[in-house]
């Protein structure tokens, strides 16, 4: 069996592979459309075949933004029917993810990039989604990826309504990114997001806030003039919000309050105003969010903000 990465000739024989699945969400469409965008490219969309030119058995493919010039997740995993048996379909997508490891390391990449799998909510009860995800994360596991974090993914849309400020809070612009690094590090103290925490303790809270703030500022898309500071009325800083846009949707990028001020439910006050500036500045007709399953309070803020859990994200990692 050869693995390989693919050439442009051989984009053309993936699409048949993307069947409906319940463990991936990319579809022959959208596969075009970010080959189109950048978002994939053919060097990160590796494939196994059974002989140079013969049948196509499977696929894997990466995402990044399209400035990027690494690969900084993988997307999607595809195995064609043929290869019917769990054990086999695991033993083929691990060669290739394997591989394909191989050559990023190769290249230089210090770890493998993240796997992300898109799941319905309900997916520990339905017997389809558990079997598709089933091999994808053993095969995830034995490629080096068998750290597991889920997160849940929210949605808004202008019928949830939009929340009125309750004049708890007052925001304002704040154009100096300093004053941002300095409430993303206070606000890593006692945080929930697992994320934010581990790369916290890997590289320290300075240099984690000053890669948040970079982060948002130069890889995202949304406009730095939406990013806000709350404060109570008699002026003392609570927390920090950042309104944004990935490469689809606009989103809410971040959203933290500070240790000190925790517990009166700011996180609601703060979310809101994000919402109203991506739904009024933005002209949103629909906000993504996300957080990990642990988040509690930030999951609950989400739901009496109306947002609406749509599904789930397992991210699987080398750490």
């Amino acid at each position: 069996m050869i693995f390989r990465p693919a050439a442009e000739s051989d984009l053309r024989r993936i699409t048949p592979l993307l069947v409906p699945d319940p463990a991936c969400a990319v579809t022959p469409g959208l596969f075009e459309i970010r080959i189109s965008s950048r978002e994939y490219r053919p060097e990160w969309t590796w494939i196994a075949e059974e002989s140079t030119g013969g049948a196509l058995l499977a696929a894997a493919f990466w995402w990044a933004r399209p400035q990027e010039s690494q690969p900084a997740a993988l997307d999607g995993m595809f195995v064609h029917a043929s290869v019917g048996s769990p054990a086999d379909r695991t033993k083929v997508a691990a060669s290739l993810l394997a591989a394909a490891h191989r050559a990023y390391a190769k290249a230089g990449g210090a770890r493998p990039p993240d796997c992300h799998i898109f799941l319905p909510g309900d997916w520990r009860d339905r017997p389809d989604a558990l079997a598709a995800l089933a091999w994808r994360r053993e095969a995830a596991w034995q490629a080096g990826l068998s750290a597991s974090l889920e997160r849940l993914c929210y949605e808004w849309t202008p019928a949830a309504g939009l929340p009125d400020p309750s004049g708890r809070l007052l925001f304002r612009a704040e154009p100096d990114d300093e004053v941002f690094v300095g409430l993303f590090r206070r606000v890593l103290a006692g945080t929930l997001d697992a994320t934010s925490r581990k790369e916290a303790e890997e590289t320290g809270a300075e240099t984690q806030a000053r890669e948040d703030v970079a982060f948002y500022h130069e890889k995202m898309s949304g406009d730095r003039a939406w990013w806000r500071v709350a404060q109570t009325p008699d002026g003392a800083v609570t927390g920090f919000g950042i309104p944004s846009r990935n490469t689809e949707f606009p989103v809410v990028g971040y959203l933290g309050v500070l240790p000190e001020h925790r517990g009166h439910a700011y996180v609601d006050e703060i979310l809101a105003e994000i919402t109203r500036i991506l739904a009024v500045q933005a002209g949103a007709t629909v906000i993504r969010a996300d957080t990990d399953l642990a988040n509690l309070p930030m999951a609950a803020a989400f739901d009496r903000v109306g947002y609406r859990n749509f599904s789930r994200r397992l991210v699987l990692s080398g750490r």
